[in-house]
């Protein structure tokens, strides 16, 4: 087999430059693994970013175009580069694929073997595939870059969202206690991920109802991140997902912001397992569609409340 089918865009843009099609099958490089996809997850604002189209973060790289989107993958090994060791054909595995090379929605990808880890038993594909973005997010951020401990106050801004909701559940599952904010119709569904409080931001002021929380997880950004200081106790930290946190903010409030993007990280993922596989973790997929539907899936992203992860059901049976 020298083809595959996928979806690729051939010139920069948005959803509208989405085409499902055939394209040629990659081979696995030295250190790479070929994945038999059997599911993808995609991401709001993936087409928006430079990485997606170059091979560098600032968009001063070369254009990689035609390009192959969705760096979330749940798959089966179908074949070993050059040197990979520690996998064998057939593993069920899942990962963050780099963002400057070609994603998951397709039959097949390459990706290195280093960011794979073992998919969580208690997931089938398409479940698994909503989990290593948003959550190695949630982990990175909480875990990392905050230093949460046990018993801490955290304000997840946005808990019903694909990071939020993993941001409440990790944060539940690290011994905290989880404030978070939703509209009135998902705060049944963030209570039950964990939630001790939710605070309905159409209608509430946040500042007005929270107070001496040590981390605050910002996943909306804008005046929602401008008024999350007045809620920080001395020496909390912000961490944004969206924009740096503004460094004269954090001097008034004593307190420490972080900016970061997520990394691909077997480590971490071998952690998210773990709290998966116990019952602590639990992926929330909004709808799974099929991939020959992935343009308009990327388009509902920009026009759709959602509740967690659009998935690409690729191939294979659901769970094989």
């Amino acid at each position: 087999m020298t083809t595959m089918r996928a979806v690729r865009a051939h010139k920069r843009g948005g959803a509208e430059q989405l085409t499902y099609e055939s394209a040629p099958r990659p081979e696995p490089a030295p250190g790479e693994v070929l994945v038999a996809v059997r599911a993808a997850s995609i991401t709001s604002g993936e087409l928006d970013w430079d990485a997606s189209w170059t091979d560098s973060f600032d968009g001063t790289g070369r254009d990689r175009t035609p390009v192959v989107p969705s760096h979330e993958v749940s798959g089966v090994v179908a074949a070993l580069g050059p040197g990979v060791t520690g996998l064998a054909v057939g593993d069920e595995v899942y990962g963050l694929i780099p963002f400057t090379r070609d994603g998951a929605a397709a039959e097949y990808v390459t990706v290195p073997a280093d960011v794979l880890a073992a998919k969580p038993a208690r997931l089938d594909h398409d479940s698994a595939a909503a989990v290593p973005l948003a959550a190695l997010t949630a982990w990175q951020g909480l875990s990392g870059h905050a230093a949460l401990k046990p018993g801490q106050h955290v304000l997840v801004q946005g808990g019903a969202g694909g990071v939020g909701s993993f941001a409440v559940q990790i944060a539940r599952a690290l011994g905290a206690r989880v404030t978070t904010t939703a509209l009135p119709q998902d705060r049944e569904f963030v209570t039950r991920l964990g939630a001790d409080r939710v605070v309905d931001y159409s209608t509430d002021r946040f500042e007005d109802q929270v107070a001496d929380v040590d981390v605050v997880f910002d996943a909306v950004g804008g005046d929602t991140q401008s008024r999350s200081w007045a809620v920080l106790r001395p020496g909390g930290t912000l961490v944004s997902i969206v924009q740096p946190p503004d460094p004269d903010a954090a001097t008034d409030a004593t307190a420490r912001g972080v900016f970061f993007v997520v990394e691909p990280d077997r480590a971490g993922l071998d952690a998210i397992t773990e709290l998966i596989d116990d019952g602590r973790l639990t992926p929330a997929v909004d709808r799974v569609v099929p991939l020959a539907e992935t343009p308009a899936a990327y388009e509902a992203l920009g026009k759709e409340h959602r509740r967690g992860k659009i998935v690409l059901h690729v191939g294979g049976g659901n769970g094989d």
